[in-house]
């Protein structure tokens, strides 16, 4: 069995802004991590498809607040950015 991505050594070369945002984006791609790990059985952002980002914002986020998606949403682009995919954009609903 393979270790999973280390999230903080993947979004190192994305990860901008002051060190409290620099955390909330690892926090929140870590427990993105682990949803998609748990849902999917991809641990590992390069295998990430965009159906999987999707999954995460409209269907793991449901019942959450609309601050919470759009942050979540943030942290979600940098990891779409990282992996090479910038011209997909994420549509999230705010409601």
């Amino acid at each position: 069995m393979t270790k999973p991505c280390d999230m903080a050594l993947f979004l190192s070369g994305a990860l901008t802004g002051s060190t409290a945002t620099q955390h909330r984006h690892l926090r929140q791609a870590r427990i993105m991590q682990a949803a998609i790990q748990q849902r999917w059985h991809r641990d590992n952002p390069w295998n990430w498809q965009l159906k999987h980002v999707h999954w995460f914002l409209h269907h793991h986020l449901k019942d959450s607040s609309v601050p919470t998606k759009y942050y979540y949403r943030l942290t979600a682009s940098l990891i779409l950015r990282r992996i090479g995919k910038t011209s997909l954009y994420i549509r999230c609903e705010v409601s």
